[in-house]
């Protein structure tokens, strides 16, 4: 796909001036030179044009608010004094994989007072003697080269501290709302504490008030029923003696009756 419709069919039906990243990777480049791309991207702050067999940059528009430009993987051996011009605010450059020789080639870079990353990752310059050396000497701006800086510690992702800040900015706001003050959830789980204990032992002298009263109650009962049954075995007994004493007078009649005759 030619560069010129890649450029249409990243729009997406947006205006130039709305776009601030363009990813035109692996498209063809006729001639070796940029097209399609005008001064009216203004807002553009990342571009990325590897892998388009792209020579020159001679036809590069004026991009100020360009932060970082991918350039990996194209056939471009000079003329790098335009960036200067055309995107004074480059903070990040690849041009891994070029055809960038020599020491003088890379020291038109020095106008871009604001680069701290330079890629120059499998360009012939970086078999010279010294190469590191040398190119944090002759750009004193940059603070990485090929992702490493002169002690040999390595670059950080941007994007990912980008979303590392998110997540904390997230995590104390979520802190935040949440927000109990320390010690407030203990305090409270203390109270509860002390509450059910109150409330177990009020539930535990009703239980023994009651259990007292209802043991009384059946002892009660037990002696009323015992009162029951003497007074029934006493009646029992006045009932047998009286029985006794109506046959004893019955007898004592009969025996009189004899006698008389």
């Amino acid at each position: 796909m030619e560069m010129k419709k890649k450029i249409n069919l990243e729009l997406k039906n947006r205006a130039p001036e709305e776009v601030t990243e363009l990813v035109l990777d692996n498209c063809l480049c006729v001639n070796g030179e940029i097209e399609g791309l005008n001064d009216t991207f203004k807002e553009l702050e990342f571009l990325s044009m590897a892998n388009v067999e792209l020579s020159s940059l001679a036809r590069l528009p004026s991009l100020n608010k360009l932060r970082k430009l991918e350039l990996s993987d194209n056939i471009i051996s000079g003329g790098l004094e335009v960036l200067a011009e055309k995107c004074p605010n480059l903070t990040y450059l690849n041009l891994s994989g070029n055809k960038i020789k020599d020491l003088s080639t890379v020291e038109a870079l020095q106008n871009l007072k604001n680069l701290k990353s330079l890629d120059l990752f499998n360009c012939e310059i970086t078999n010279l003697e010294d190469y590191r050396e040398s190119i944090f000497e002759l750009l004193q701006q940059i603070t990485y080269l090929d992702g490493f800086d002169q002690d040999d510690n390595e670059a950080p992702d941007s994007e990912e501290e980008d979303e590392e800040d998110g997540d904390e900015d997230e995590e104390d706001e979520e802190e935040d709302e949440a927000g109990p003050p320390e010690g407030y959830e203990e305090e409270e789980e203390d109270d509860e504490d002390e509450d059910e204990d109150e409330a177990g032992s009020e539930v535990g002298e009703g239980e023994e008030e009651v259990g007292l009263s209802y043991l009384m109650k059946e002892e009660i009962q037990d002696e009323e029923d015992d009162d029951d049954y003497v007074d029934e075995g006493e009646e029992e007994e006045e009932e047998e003696e009286e029985g006794l004493r109506g046959e004893k007078r019955k007898r004592d009649a009969e025996d009189d009756g004899e006698e008389d005759d």
